[in-house]
């Protein structure tokens, strides 16, 4: 399972769902990556990749591609799971109050293979927001330094809240030379009417990053597991062995996900396995044991009417 940077809640997801299947035999080797970009291009690779976490305005991009290529991987992938929402952070220099404010200004984007590179440059073309320079290749840590010391204006990051590195920022409001740099910077507020075809809205407040003075609106692009579609070929031995551990997962992660909710990372309480997803279409193999126990409840709920049915009725 490719995931997304080791410090961020994919990775941290991956490695809960993979502790679950372990109880049910089934071993999955999580990897960090640089971000959902990454991850479809390891799916569609020879690096054996089976499963991945991508942002779902990635695999909007995938299936609206004009390159061929493109939309054949897209094609290729089903959807697991939804999981849990990411919300767009975009920490910048005071002076920007809105995004239209990045106009002619220094702005990191994200690296090559993040989702939030992709999500950056959508935002920016929506608002028609034209930078005068667009930084890539930079990881989060160093833009977060980059923004609070000057050399950049604004980074853009699509992560889980709390994200740890702006939570850790809290950290620097014990000194008072580098609280003087934490207090030149703030998050940009987004606003959910512009976007609300294919963002939801969100916020960022005191609650998720204690150095912040109030909430701000955001957005929030929804995380989802993906996979190939195993289920094409049901006659290769492969595929059908690759199909039942896909199964597997699906039940190990109804069965425990009260506990991942109870334990796990806490975006496991964003989490809501019946959410549709429209765009995208849903793994057989992970949901098949899905209509097998919506089948044994309906056949139980049967068995439990006609005990109740007094004997005089037919």
């Amino acid at each position: 399972m490719v995931t997304g940077p080791a410090t961020g809640t994919a990775f941290a997801f991956g490695e809960d769902m993979a502790a679950v299947a372990m109880r049910h035999g089934l071993h999955i080797l999580v990897k960090p990556s640089e971000g959902s970009l990454d991850n479809l291009r390891r799916l569609a690779s020879d690096e054996n990749a089976a499963l991945a976490i991508v942002q779902t305005d990635v695999l909007g991009y995938l299936n609206w591609s004009s390159e061929p290529a493109v939309r054949k991987i897209g094609a290729q992938l089903r959807l697991l799971f939804p999981l849990y929402h990411e919300e767009v952070h975009v920490l910048a220099r005071k002076s920007i109050q809105q995004l239209t404010d990045l106009n002619d200004k220094r702005v990191i984007i994200g690296t090559q293979g993040s989702g939030t590179r992709l999500t950056a440059q959508r935002l920016l073309r929506l608002f028609h927001v034209t930078p005068a320079a667009l930084i890539t290749n930079i990881p989060p840590p160093e833009a977060i330094h980059a923004v609070l010391t000057d050399e950049a204006d604004a980074m853009f990051h699509v992560g889980g809240k709390p994200v740890k590195l702006f939570a850790n920022l809290q950290d620097l409001t014990g000194d008072p030379r580098y609280a003087e740099l934490l207090a030149k910077v703030h998050f940009v507020p987004l606003p959910h009417d512009t976007l609300n075809r294919v963002y939801r809205s969100a916020t960022l407040g005191p609650q998720d990053y204690a150095w912040l003075p109030e909430t701000i609106s955001t957005v929030a692009v929804d995380a989802v597991l993906v996979s190939f579609n195993f289920a094409q070929q049901p006659h290769n031995d492969y595929f059908r062995m690759r199909c039942a551990q896909l199964a597997t997962l699906g039940r190990a992660i109804r069965e425990h996900l009260p506990a991942l909710q109870r334990h796990g990372h806490p975006k496991w309480r964003d989490v809501n396995l019946a959410q549709r997803v429209s765009v995208w279409q849903p793994d057989p193999c992970s949901q098949s044991v899905r209509r097998e126990l919506m089948r044994t409840e309906a056949l139980q709920q049967e068995v439990d009417r006609f005990l109740k049915t007094p004997a005089s009725q037919p």
